[in-house]
């Protein structure tokens, strides 16, 4: 079978992932020549997200949307998106000396993302099982952009300006909480709504179902 060019871009995505995180793996604060793994890191994920952008594009463009696209490009975006806040949160970037994570990231910020991803996970397995679509809405897309920009500006001022910007790394960190909080309540919400319509629904047909045949 022959994979098309939007797909293979997002595969093409999924090896960038594995270097990234394997650049991140390496990384020790205040060890030799750490800016550099930092900055090739910054400049990998950024490749990997601005190619997200192209493969959506050019699918559309092409008329080349397939199945297999619209299962694995979320799924690349969560794996690369969710494992760097996880490295972020690991020992790696805990500095002996100060004995303090520098990337501001805390382990229960990354339960925040991974809970939000897995429950609007199920929540759309859940809906599309059901016959109904579950698209991103705005929420979830701008979640998205302020995850994927927060972890370029954290390993970008760790590289390049660890301490004149640090409060914009901060920034950052607790605004991708926000974020995702907010479109965690938003997706509780729709779901909220179909469960209540579907049960509506099934409700009318059980009631027109059990009514006894009208004889003239």
């Amino acid at each position: 079978m022959r994979i098309n060019i939007p797909n293979q871009i997002t595969l093409g995505r999924l090896a960038l992932a594995l270097v990234f995180f394997g650049l991140l793996s390496f990384y020790r604060p205040n060890s030799p020549r750490a800016d550099v793994l930092l900055e090739i890191a910054f400049w990998v994920f950024l490749v990997a997200v601005l190619s997200d952008i192209v493969d959506g594009y050019l699918a559309r463009t092409w008329q080349q949307v397939t199945s297999f696209g619209r299962i694995c490009d979320p799924v690349v975006d969560k794996v690369i998106v969710c494992g760097a806040f996880i490295f972020f949160a690991s020992d790696l970037f805990y500095d002996p000396n100060s004995g303090r994570n520098i990337t501001g990231v805390e382990p229960w910020m990354v339960v925040l993302i991974l809970l939000r991803e897995l429950l609007v996970s199920a929540i759309r397995s859940f809906s599309e099982a059901g016959g109904s679509s579950f698209a991103a809405n705005w929420v979830g897309k701008a979640k998205m952009f302020v995850q994927s920009a927060s972890v370029c500006v954290i390993l970008g001022v760790l590289a390049w300006y660890p301490e004149t910007l640090a409060w914009l790394r901060i920034a950052c960190v607790w605004l991708t909480v926000g974020v995702t909080a907010l479109s965690t309540i938003s997706y509780v919400s729709r779901a909220r709504r179909f469960v209540l319509s579907a049960d509506a629904l099934g409700a009318s047909g059980a009631r027109s179902t059990d009514e006894p045949e009208r004889r003239p």
